[in-house]
């Protein structure tokens, strides 16, 4: 028998049957380096399940359990009525998620991602959703992300932008924004978004209204950055600011409800504001006057940005 590492990480782990152990505890007597092995890969093994038994995970949207059903059964009608065949469009038997009023239709979900059943395209949407690390919406796929049904409160409809980063925001509990980004992480972020991405972004400081920083991301909106900037208030879910480039004039502070969100929004200097929060946790039109008309400090330094007004 070989003994390999990854023999002996299933020795370590507890996988082998007896003779297999016999064999490597043979080895062992006999090797000291294999012992030294044996000891680095015990150093090295953590409490993976404990861990994850123990997580909090967010409650799913309900939303997305609509969006995922509907999926399924787009996948399953589609497999069903196409007929294979070798002079059949190559497209033939992808399906199309339906197009929403004033969001562009979608395009076809690639034939070759075949599954053999509907829960199966389910789960699959459930982890494009979730493991959205990056916020990579595809213009033509609004179903994906919760948040693509908008209901306004304000006389302007929701940018497409804005209702993506509801959506996102929705998965967001305060279990899961509890450890802080370290701070030269986060200088580091800040730095990326000033110099890669282009976006002169001024990180407010909340912490004289209640919320605390927890981390800056940097995400994608239609293959354009967008960044979030997450706080956590003292009670309630967690608050983030989004900021996307916008060449647009400027716009004056309104309130919007988006999938249950409370979104308040403005346009300054060439950059687009989205604050958004669970609704009735936090004022966020007083929260986004201070932070539109810079009545707070900057964290990780200031950007440079033409001063402007922004009337709300």
């Amino acid at each position: 028998m070989k003994v390999d590492d990854i023999m002996l990480m299933a020795y370590v782990d507890g996988e082998l049957d007896i003779e297999e152990r016999r064999e490597i505890e043979r080895e062992l007597d006999e090797s000291p380096e294999l012992a030294e092995r044996i000891e680095l890969f015990r150093a090295s093994s953590l409490p993976y399940d404990a861990a994850f038994a123990q997580q909090k995970l967010p409650p799913v949207p309900e939303s997305l359990t609509r969006k995922i059903a509907e999926l399924a059964r787009t996948h399953a009608s589609a497999t069903s009525t196409v007929p294979p065949g070798p002079a059949a469009d190559p497209a033939a038997n992808d399906a199309s998620l339906p197009s929403r009023a004033g969001l562009p239709p979608s395009t076809p979900v690639r034939s070759r991602m075949r599954f053999s059943a509907p829960w199966l395209a389910a789960a699959f949407a459930a982890g494009v959703v979730c493991c959205t690390i990056g916020l990579r919406v595809a213009s033509d796929v609004p179903g994906l992300l919760p948040g693509s049904a908008a209901t306004v409160a304000s006389a302007q409809p929701a940018s497409s932008w804005v209702m993506a980063a509801a959506g996102y925001q929705a998965l967001y509990s305060r279990d899961t924004v509890a450890v802080t980004t370290d701070a030269a992480v986060s200088a580091k972020t800040v730095a990326d978004i000033r110099q890669i991405d282009g976006l002169p972004v001024r990180v407010p400081d909340l912490s004289a209204q209640g919320l605390t920083f927890k981390r800056i991301q940097r995400l994608h909106f239609h293959d354009k950055p967008l960044v979030q900037i997450v706080y956590l208030p003292k009670t309630g879910g967690p608050v983030a600011l989004c900021v996307v480039k916008d060449a647009k004039p400027d716009q004056s502070i309104a309130q919007q409800k988006v999938d249950g969100m409370d979104v308040v929004t403005w346009r300054q200097s060439e950059l687009s504001y989205a604050l958004i929060g669970t609704a009735g946790d936090v004022d966020l039109d007083k929260l986004g006057k201070l932070i539109a008309k810079r009545d707070v400090d900057a964290m990780f330094g200031q950007a440079v940005l033409p001063v402007s007004t922004v009337a709300g």
